[in-house]
């Protein structure tokens, strides 16, 4: 007789309920299982927010306006606007949570914020030929087989002739080169996935548009060609990491790059397995 294989109590008790998962929570484990642990199924508060994290929402949060003002009015906002909604975002964060680089403050970033925000302004990027159709909108759908559903957020939807292209929006600390977006693809082919189901087979145009957090700022943009093969071995790799996920092994995975912004380094030094 085969025994029936299933999972030790151990892993059981630590299984969480999910109702979705997203491909940062996925990048988030195979960064760190134990960081997930404490984000997804602990929920603990982490002791900090880079500045990173506050300055890169806060931007979003203003070309997000941008674009919701295109859709619901047909103008753009004015530079003041965009800083407002800047600012509310900023402020929606405890100011006393923030940790900063050096040399840095509320008053240096929001000046960086006002020239990346000018410099998207000009760009052409802000100023799309065909009909926005969505803005921050959300998708959801089966991506693999046994896995709760995934959950996407597409930062931009424009329908041009007929073809839909669909933006993410990135802040960088440096300008992009082709080889780095067609490496940062899978976040947009997983939107390619989810938004194809619903379109009949019209063509799907993926493209990150990237502000650099430079003295004299640059926006670019930069296409991602469809891969149908990668979008395969993506789906493979979300399947290992919520087989991952479901056995419950959750251990950190020290790194200089990553422990020095993690805001569970409290929770983790504490941390006996």
């Amino acid at each position: 007789m085969i025994a029936e294989n299933k999972q030790p109590a151990a892993a059981q008790a630590h299984l969480p309920v999910l109702d979705h998962v997203s491909h940062s929570s996925i990048s988030c484990f195979q960064q760190c299982p134990l960081k997930w642990k404490f984000r997804y199924v602990d929920k603990l508060e982490e002791d900090f927010k880079g500045v990173a994290l506050v300055f890169g929402s806060s931007v979003h949060a203003a070309v997000e306006r941008h674009f919701q003002s295109i859709l619901e009015t047909g103008g753009p906002p004015t530079l003041e606007q965009l800083l407002e909604a800047f600012d509310e975002c900023w402020q929606s964060f405890d100011a006393a949570s923030i940790r900063y680089g050096k040399n840095d403050d509320a008053e240096s970033m929001r000046e960086l914020a006002a020239r990346m925000l000018e410099t998207f302004q000009g760009s052409e990027f802000a100023k799309p030929t065909g009909t926005i159709v969505a803005v921050e909108e959300s998708m959801r759908g089966e991506f693999v087989q046994g896995m709760p559903d995934v959950l996407a957020r597409v930062d931009l939807a424009v329908q041009d002739g007929d073809e839909l292209v669909l933006t993410d929006f990135k802040t960088s600390r440096s300008r992009w080169n082709a080889n780095q977006a067609q490496s940062n693809a899978e976040q947009l082919l997983l939107y390619a996935d989810l938004a194809g189901r619903v379109l009949d087979g019209k063509r799907i145009k993926l493209q990150f548009a990237v502000v650099t957090k430079t003295k004299t700022p640059v926006l670019e943009v930069h296409e991602v060609c469809y891969d149908a093969a990668r979008l395969k071995r993506s789906k493979a790799i979300f399947g290992k990491v919520w087989a991952a996920i479901k056995s419950g092994v959750y251990y950190p995975a020290p790194s200089q790059m990553n422990c020095y912004g993690c805001g569970y380094r409290k929770a983790c030094d504490s941390f006996t397995g």
